[in-house]
């Protein structure tokens, strides 16, 4: 067992680990490419566009002007570690189709992120309630290996579906396929089925 797995004999703890994974008190950190530097925020941006009626760009002070929300959530990574009650706080994603409006024809929503980075999930996953563009994790800014200044948080997914980094979201007709589904991971990314891979 490696040193940041845990196991549980509450049954009520057993419950919530979906198959193939393992309990971590610890964050571990998984990412393909560099962290991005921010010296500051002072050109940082953040984009909505696509198929909505109201597109728009907001600054870092504009977005942090945005309502908030906290959610309280287990995440689970595809390298098979689960954590329980992790805590966020952010902009309800539903907040933002609410100012964007998106178009009747938009089912789904791709996360851009620095780098060039997708994530792409139906538009009735963004909707959860508990959906966030996350600035704080337990009380504090986002670290840089998770994501600072700001990054999606997408609940009933694989954590790889949760983008780093983010600079935009688009609102799409069509599904658009992320990096790591580009790359053999599963699309739908559901973590109670073992969705881990792609078929193809």
């Amino acid at each position: 067992m490696f040193s940041w797995q845990r196991k549980s004999d509450d049954p009520q703890i057993r419950a919530r680990i979906p198959p193939g994974q393992v309990l971590t008190e610890k964050f571990p950190v998984l990412h393909f490419g560099q962290v991005p530097d921010y010296p500051d925020l002072a050109g940082w941006n953040f984009r909505v566009f696509g198929a909505v009626e109201t597109p728009f760009t907001l600054n870092w002070g504009e977005f942090r002007h945005l309502p908030t929300a906290r959610a309280v959530l287990d995440i689970h990574c595809v390298t098979r570690w689960s954590k329980l009650d992790t805590t966020w706080e952010g902009v309800p994603f539903s907040h933002i189709a609410e100012v964007a409006q998106p178009h009747p024809a938009a089912r789904f929503v791709v996360f851009h992120a620095e780098a060039g980075f997708t994530s792409n999930v139906p538009l009735e996953a963004a909707l959860d309630p508990n959906c966030l563009l996350a600035w704080s994790y337990d009380g504090k800014p986002l670290e840089p290996d998770h994501g600072y200044p700001l990054r999606a948080l997408v609940p009933g997914r694989y954590f790889w579906k949760s983008a780093k980094w983010l600079r935009g979201v688009e609102f799409s007709t069509e599904d658009q396929l992320g990096f790591w589904e580009r790359n053999g991971y599963s699309n739908s990314a559901d973590p109670w089925r073992e969705e881990r891979y792609s078929d193809f």
